[in-house]
């Protein structure tokens, strides 16, 4: 049982110094990230404020947290894409305005969250006063 512990341990820590890495990478190469990175640094002292229950606070900072993972995956396509040649081809510019896509999706999905909810706490404040 113990090996099997450290074993655990011995992976975790890997898998941790792996996505550090990875963190890192993506933060000293892609300006995007560090946008959406800073925005989300940014949101989340308003989203404490706006929010009026732990519901809201997970949708609005959950919406900008998904924006962070899509341009990851995003960003992992482009990487591959690159790898594989820097040579135009059709379906190499496909594959990235498709990943690109997804963070618009994202992006519009984090706009309409926030939106909303600032919205129906507007009108409930309007409401009851």
């Amino acid at each position: 049982m113990g090996s099997l512990w450290a074993l655990l341990n011995r992976r975790i820590l890997q898998t941790l110094l792996n996505s550090c890495r990875g963190l890192s990478a993506v933060w000293k190469t892609e300006e995007a990230f560090r946008i959406e990175l800073i925005g989300l640094l940014l949101l989340t002292p308003i989203a404490l404020l706006v929010a009026n229950d732990y519901v809201q606070l997970i949708l609005l900072l959950g919406s900008i947290t998904l924006v962070l993972i899509v341009e990851l995956l995003n960003t992992c396509i482009e990487i591959v894409v690159d790898r594989i040649s820097l040579d135009f081809h059709d379906l190499s510019g496909r594959a990235k305005d498709v990943g690109s896509a997804a963070v618009l999706i994202s992006l519009v999905l984090a706009g309409a969250v926030w939106a909303l909810v600032l919205a129906h706490n507007y009108a409930s404040m309007m409401n009851s006063g």
